[in-house]
């Protein structure tokens, strides 16, 4: 099966990629499902239940989160009716679930939602619940199991590749909005730090420079702005599974309608 996966949608500007690219996609890589996150998709932050449901109109088949995942308290309701993820090592009281088992083609693939430490809010040892999530999603019947790991830092994100390396499908990073050039397959396993924004990029990671400039310039804190009009850029990462392992992948990366990138994984 031939997987999809989106990090970071930001604000209108990145649904509208995925409006503008996403199903041609699929069709054109015969892509089996896709899986987003999707924690900054309104206005920047969080999601509400209008923009989700145009996302997986969109061709999204299931959304993961972050640190924005609470922003909008709608979602709470939204993942009650929705394939909506929130991180796995939130505390068992947080509403919603950090893990699903999806029936693709007659196999099944875990998804899980793991966040980082470093700069995050309050959460539970990533390390120790991703063992426990992917146990869980085992436990359903998965064999093939995929990890986006919403962390700040690239060392959390490269240690949780060392550990898993070999027993899960795949593990890309999300939140830092910065694509990063280590696409890997190790042991079977699919690992990229950092897939990068989904949105405009000619800002600072997908909102109007002006606010991020004079953060850094005075501290105070000035809100973001997502821009109406600015230059967009769309990133997936497409790979192959043939039972749990992760047989071929590249990164594809359009800018705004037509010109794209397409680079392969690199075979360790």
């Amino acid at each position: 099966m031939k997987i999809g996966f989106i990090g970071d949608i930001v604000g209108k500007p990145g649904r509208d990629m995925i409006k503008m690219h996403l199903k041609k996609l699929r069709k054109e890589f015969d892509i089996d499902f896709v899986i987003a996150n999707t924690e900054n998709a309104s206005h920047g932050f969080g999601i509400n239940a209008k923009n989700a449901a145009e996302l997986f109109n969109g061709g999204i088949d299931v959304m993961s989160g972050g640190n924005h995942t609470w922003d909008r308290g709608e979602v709470a309701e939204c993942m009650n009716t929705m394939p909506i993820l929130r991180p796995y090592n939130l505390p068992d009281i947080v509403p919603g679930r950090g893990a699903i088992v999806c029936d693709i083609k007659g196999a099944k693939l875990g998804v899980i939602n793991l966040m980082g430490h470093f700069t995050m809010p309050m959460c539970d040892n990533p390390f120790l619940k991703a063992k426990e999530a992917v146990n869980f999603v085992k436990e359903q019947g998965a064999e093939a199991v995929f990890i986006d790991f919403h962390a700040e830092s690239t060392s959390e994100k490269t240690a949780l590749f060392a550990m898993l390396k070999g027993e899960v499908s795949g593990i890309v990073g999300t939140h830092t909005h910065v694509g990063t050039d280590d696409l890997t397959i190790d042991k079977g396993t699919l690992f990229l730090c950092d897939i990068g924004l989904s949105g405009c990029r000619d800002g600072v990671i997908g909102v109007d420079k002006e606010s991020p400039i004079k953060r850094f310039s005075t501290g105070l804190n000035y809100p973001f702005e997502i821009p109406k009009e600015c230059k967009k850029i769309f990133q997936m990462v497409v790979f192959e599974l043939q039972s749990r392992v992760c047989m071929d992948a590249f990164k594809i990366k359009i800018y705004d309608e037509n010109e794209r990138e397409i680079t392969k994984a690199r075979h360790e």
